[in-house]
């Protein structure tokens, strides 16, 4: 097919649709993902705005102002005067009535935002659902296409709704942030001409979250653009991350406080560590936010290399909670270059390093595909241990390994992420600790596997006598280039 060129990367959602349009029967189709990732724009530019009715809700609106608005859209397309419904019911009747009206072979319904005309008492979805099972779903033609930020709405009552609507969205498109590849495209498509390490490092720092990637401008240093939207006087970003969470969910301090404890934990917390941690009751609440907020790409839940279910860990992996609360969080607002001012601080240099770790958690394909491994069956988890002292006296310093990728080919690969801005020069003192840290991996683990030292740089390794330490070596092109799945 051909790519609408104004949409960028997003290939395999717009076969998708397509696909979807295709077909003669109804199809009801949901689009969901995290708030500003791009869902409304796939939508729209993908159609050309070109739909039979297209109506989006708006946040913590009271029903009644949402039917009269219903209405004024509903007029607009159908060129009629109407009633104002009294409830969803009526509103959907009116739609109904007027998708009668159309004599078309397609027909293209757009209703964003859909989680926000669910109020409270506002019988939205019960009105929808027998919209749907009771007539739309039997319309030749008629595509309907429904979008939501709030993830876990769009999971929990729409999508796995153990009512009405149980199993009557027969198509997912689950839209994820961009990633380098995209991010770059993108930025491309804005004449910005930045480096790779410049692209990551706003990746690092934004996400690949196209709405604030948009934000930034090609005039202005990548710094400037952090200042200006994150540390000046009323800057953009600066409240972003309190609405996310007011928008995401509704119990939203609790969202929060969990994001907050694993943000100070960047290395993951056990369900009982955050439990214990928050005060939290270890019930179905707490299940509901951890798997609520793997499900919208906050955090992840990995299990300890080893080890069964009980050694699971929750991880912040979402680059722009990261960096709202290590630094816009904490200025104190007096700063409007407050970035510029950090360029060589320690803070900044500690929050790239593992920041740029989490990047490569969001880029295993590419790792694997660079190794020679991408159709090997693999788990992918970090690992740490305390210092101790085994059985024989031997003593064993406490260490951290970024990336363990646990291959089915009886290897493992131990993963270290350096981000620089020259090639890493591997010192006696630094190969001492990879061979000491794999030493110590290997009695903890008790694993038989082969061992590879891996590390992921930006520019590459600077050949030395102790370069022949790593046995695979990953730069930052790599993890630009496409995925090619054989």
């Amino acid at each position: 097919m051909e790519y609408n060129p104004k949409i960028i990367g997003r290939r395999h959602e717009q076969d998708m649709i397509a696909e979807y349009c295709e077909t003669p029967k109804a199809e009801l189709v949901a689009i969901y993902g995290r708030r500003r990732v791009g869902k409304t724009y796939l939508v729209k530019q993908y159609f050309d705005n070109n739909f039979d009715f297209c109506f989006t809700g708006s946040f913590e609106t009271p029903r009644s102002t949402q039917l009269t608005l219903f209405k004024k859209e509903l007029e607009r397309y159908s060129q009629k005067n109407l009633l104002k419904p009294k409830d969803w019911n009526e509103a959907f009747v009116q739609l109904r009535d007027y998708i009668s009206s159309l004599n078309k072979e397609r027909i293209i319904v757009f209703l964003d935002e859909l989680p926000w005309m669910d109020t409270p008492k506002s019988g939205f979805l019960s009105a929808f659902s027998y919209f749907w099972n009771n007539w739309a779903s039997s319309v030749p033609g008629l595509k309907l296409f429904v979008c939501g930020s709030a993830t876990t709405w769009m999971l929990s009552k729409f999508i796995g709704d153990k009512g009405g609507m149980h199993g009557r969205v027969n198509r997912q498109i689950y839209l994820r942030p961009f990633t380098l590849s995209e991010t770059e495209l993108f930025l491309q498509s804005k004449n910005i001409d930045w480096n790779r390490h410049q692209i990551t490092e706003a990746y690092m720092t934004v996400g690949g979250i196209p709405y604030y990637l948009d934000m930034l401008e090609g005039n202005m240093s990548l710094n400037e653009n952090v200042d200006h939207l994150f540390f000046e006087q009323g800057a953009s970003l600066k409240t972003e991350y309190d609405f996310i969470f007011r928008s995401l969910f509704k119990n939203s301090k609790v969202y929060r406080s969990v994001v907050e404890f694993l943000a100070a934990n960047r290395h993951g917390k056990t369900r009982i560590d955050i439990q214990h941690a928050l005060n939290l009751d270890d019930g179905g609440m707490l299940t509901e936010v951890l798997d609520n907020l793997c499900k919208c790409d906050f955090i992840r839940c990995y299990t300890a290399f080893g080890k069964k279910e009980q050694g699971q860990i929750f991880q912040l992996i979402d680059l722009f909670s990261l960096f709202h609360l290590q630094f816009v969080e904490k200025s104190n607002g007096q700063d409007a270059r407050f970035w510029s001012n950090m360029q060589d601080n320690p803070r900044r240099v500690t929050w790239q390093g593992y920041a740029f770790e989490q990047v490569c958690l969001h880029h295993v394909d590419h790792i694997k595909q660079r190794i020679g491994i991408l159709g090997v069956l693999s788990e992918v988890c970090s690992w740490a241990c305390k210092a101790f002292v085994d059985k024989d006296g031997t003593q064993y310093q406490g260490t951290q390994i970024d990336l363990v990728i646990d291959r089915r080919d009886e290897t493992v690969n131990l993963c270290e992420a350096k981000f620089s801005l020259e090639p890493f020069a591997i010192t006696e003192d630094y190969a001492k600790r990879l061979n000491a840290r794999k030493e110590t991996f290997r009695a903890v683990t008790g694993t038989r596997k082969s061992l590879h030292t891996t590390l992921i740089t930006t520019y590459g390794i600077r050949r030395n006598k102790h370069s022949q330490i790593v046995q695979k070596e990953v730069v930052l092109d790599d993890l630009f280039n496409d995925i090619h799945w054989n």
